[in-house]
């Protein structure tokens, strides 16, 4: 029993789930805690911050990731270290020309920007997209080789130092966000020197790069580059649609960060199995076995959403208290944009192991072009929503203006705008559930054009693997 226990604890699937896992734990405190530290609107441009610079590092590392993980896995020690000094410097070529490009943008509408909730990310991102490079390449890499362990290594130094200065930040310091912009810069730093030091990022193979190499990257990459990028998007435009509206602003993403924040434990689960089994499905791919690739995907998915039915009616029935955790009882309202999300949550896996399905089996134009769909349809459900919604209240208050005066409207405001906002805010997670179910039916669709699809067999071999898991647990042999 003590062998199987050590056996599981190595699991590449165990450890990409602890990865996940423990670094969500952080970042969900470190999320508490600036929930608290901050006022609302600053806590809105924080979100701001951070959602659009993971936007951009998506841009950056979306054209390679993919790629690196996928051929880098069935290379040799030689074609290895020339596809990874590629990455290494197609990553560098990105981060300086995004960098030259936001300092163009800020540079012709600065007074548009110092005037928005963006203006602390085009301040700090030239500054972060340098410090951070090595810790992204090294996550790369590192997922590659399927040495997870590092990977939670890195990422408990880069997410772990955060959170220890926002605790003593919050019982002791009380700096304000200019401070805590530094310390999440500082942090980044001191991940990418461990990277860098210990060459996970594949720095002193920079010079090994090769044009045939950087080619194989980027052909693949042109696609999944789009479907990261897309991917994104998908979480990002809600945010950044509801930054832009006059109506909601940086107080509407604030309220909506809340539930989304929730959003992401759910991925949990499903992230980590897609990091462990997009390597083993390419190599099947890449050696004809079909029948394997689509084995993995089915255990995957049916696994996945196996354990997210429970999971899901339990956040569904508690969603007002799993709120109030998160962002005490003030935010206590938000709970309907969550309960809405846990119905997203059962819909995820499927979509999820779609597109590793795709990229693995050599068809990343596909998986962008389900992406696409996707993100065109939750960019343009989303406008309407928020942008149409906010016409018809302000429509609502001159009609209450010519019946009722300046005090009529003045009293209906202050009592009825949160409830507004909110109500607006769960109709932009409806469309969430909207573009999961039109990405699940383009994603089978691609799927059935390059393999035999046989649907019942999500849930009989997810039904499979926990029957194996549980006579492991409970009948294995004692020694």
């Amino acid at each position: 029993m003590a062998n199987l226990w050590i056996k599981i604890i190595r699991n590449n699937n165990f450890l990409s789930l602890a990865n996940n896992g423990l670094v969500a734990v952080l970042g969900f405190f470190s999320f508490i805690l600036l929930v608290r530290i901050l006022p609302t609107q600053e806590f809105g441009e924080w979100v701001l911050f951070l959602t659009t610079l993971n936007f951009l590092d998506m841009i950056r590392f979306g054209i390679t990731r993919t790629a690196i993980v996928r051929f880098l896995s069935g290379s040799d020690e030689k074609y290895g270290k020339q596809l990874i000094g590629s990455n290494y410097a197609i990553n560098l070529v990105s981060t300086l020309l995004l960098i030259l490009l936001v300092y163009l943008v800020d540079h012709w509408g600065s007074e548009t920007i110092e005037d928005s909730g963006f203006s602390l990310f085009f301040i700090w991102f030239p500054v972060v997209a340098i410090i951070n490079l090595p810790f992204n390449n090294a996550l790369s890499v590192l997922q590659a080789r399927m040495r997870f362990d590092l990977i939670l290594l890195i990422r408990i130094i880069n997410v772990g130092s955060f959170m220890l200065f926002l605790i003593a930040n919050y019982f002791f310091f009380h700096f304000g966000l200019q401070t805590i912009v530094w310390a999440y810069i500082l942090t980044n730093l001191l991940s990418s020197l461990v990277s860098s030091l210990f060459n996970w990022d594949g720095i002193l193979y920079l010079f090994h790069a090769k044009r045939k190499a950087s080619s194989v990257i980027l052909n693949f990459g042109k696609y999944t580059s789009g479907t990261l990028i897309g991917s994104n998007l998908l979480k990002s435009a809600d945010t950044f649609i509801i930054g832009l509206s006059p109506f909601l602003g940086t107080t509407g993403v604030a309220l909506y960060s809340i539930p989304l924040k929730l959003t992401e434990i759910i991925e949990i689960p499903i992230r980590s199995y897609a990091m462990t089994a997009f390597p083993g499905m390419s190599k099947a791919s890449i050696e004809g076995n079909k029948e394997l690739v689509m084995h993995i995907f089915y255990r995957n998915t049916g696994g996945m959403f196996l354990m997210m039915l429970p999971l899901m009616l339990f956040s569904f029935v508690f969603a007002k208290e799993f709120v109030i955790i998160l962002g005490g009882s003030e935010y206590a309202y938000t709970a309907g944009i969550f309960q809405i999300f846990c119905l997203y949550g059962l819909l995820l896996p499927i979509d999820r192991f779609l597109g590793v399905a795709l990229d693995s089996i050599n068809k990343p134009k596909q998986n962008f072009f389900k992406v696409v769909y996707m993100t065109t349809a939750n960019i343009a459900g989303d406008s309407v929503v928020v942008f149409g919604l906010t016409y018809i209240v302000l429509f609502a208050s001159i009609v209450t203006l010519v019946f009722t005066g300046i005090d009529g409207v003045t009293e209906i405001v202050n009592i009825s705008r949160s409830f507004t906002i909110v109500s607006i805010l769960e109709f932009v997670a409806l469309v969430t559930i909207l573009f999961t179910l039109i990405g699940i039916a383009v994603g089978f669709y691609y799927l059935q054009q390059e393999m035999t699809v046989k649907y019942r067999r999500i849930l009989v071999e997810g039904i499979n693997f926990y029957r194996s898991f549980f006579q492991k647990i409970f009948f294995a042999p004692r020694q």
